[in-house]
């Protein structure tokens, strides 16, 4: 009957799990629905916000001799250091999310150490500080819960040294990486480099522009103010798309969890039945023999 127990005890402790995993699934989904919609939102005021700079950019490319000479724009060539902002999350359980980012940092690492190119690796949640700190990897800064509760100000703040160091020319290029959000069930890796700003997309289209005005003397200081505002927002949003992706993830990984709990429950209670019909057929035998054995 010792069997018996144990199996009974394992049938509880997993049911009792199933029971958690099912709730935090419910918990992510939840919250979930309220950071895809704000992922949306930001979306569309980042789309904006790129066309108004393309616009601004494509005046100053076709008005100006020699196009646009703002650092922000330069095209990258040979560069000496370079940054890469690392976004993970700051809980586990929620499958390969944090891994994914994790693994394109280390390719980054690698290919521009084979260049040898000096990298500053900065770093925005838990999992992958936690991660680059046992390897032994260098972080220049990092920051813990921000990626689970991205905040604008916080945002701003953090890439704030690296556009600032860019601008200084003590930094070649500035580098985003992070798992988004595509849909309810995929996550989309991005490596975006979010400096300088690749001025080749910007075209100077009479039929496609707005109805932004603005003097000629005050496009380059209105632009450069833009950059900072981009690369900014870039961070923020970046932050943002990950903590939906991170529910979605932990969503469906937490869906397999119950599954997978609730499987190994079906499977526990077959042999809870075999064992005890074991046991009852022994006890009948023994039974039995002593009946005959009294004969």
């Amino acid at each position: 009957m010792a069997n018996l127990k144990d199996i009974q005890r394992q049938i509880k402790s997993v049911s009792n799990t199933q029971k958690t995993t099912r709730a935090m699934k419910l918990v992510s989904t939840a919250k979930l629905r309220r950071a895809e919609e704000l992922a949306k939102r930001s979306r569309l005021y980042a789309a904006k916000m790129n066309q108004v700079i393309a616009e601004i950019a494509g005046r100053i490319k076709c008005n100006k001799v020699g196009g646009i000479d703002n650092r922000s724009f330069c095209k990258l060539e040979d560069p000496k250091t370079i940054d890469i902002i690392f976004v993970t999350a700051d809980k586990g359980l929620c499958g390969g999310f944090n891994i994914q980012t994790i693994k394109a940092v280390k390719k980054l690492l690698a290919e521009y150490k084979t260049k040898n190119v000096k990298v500053r690796l900065r770093g925005i949640g838990k999992k992958g500080i936690e991660f680059f700190k046992y390897n032994e990897v260098e972080l220049f800064d990092s920051v813990a819960n921000l990626s689970s509760k991205p905040d604008k100000e916080l945002s701003d703040q953090f890439i704030l040294t690296s556009i600032e160091d860019f601008k200084d020319g003590k930094i070649d290029a500035l580098y985003l990486v992070y798992n988004g959000y595509k849909n309810m069930i995929t996550q989309e890796l991005h490596v975006n480099k979010v400096l300088p700003v690749d001025a080749t997309q910007f075209e100077c289209n009479e039929a496609e522009k707005s109805m932004l005005e603005v003097e000629a003397q005050d496009e380059e200081k209105m632009l450069d103010s833009l950059v900072n505002r981009y690369a900014q927002y870039a961070m923020y949003y970046s932050l943002i798309d990950s903590v939906a992706a991170e529910h979605s993830a932990r969503m469906q990984a937490m869906d397999t969890a119950t599954n997978n709990a609730k499987d190994m429950v079906k499977s526990l209670n077959v042999q809870f039945n075999k064992a005890r019909q074991a046991a009852i057929t022994t006890e009948l035998i023994e039974i039995i023999s002593g009946v005959e054995s009294m004969k």
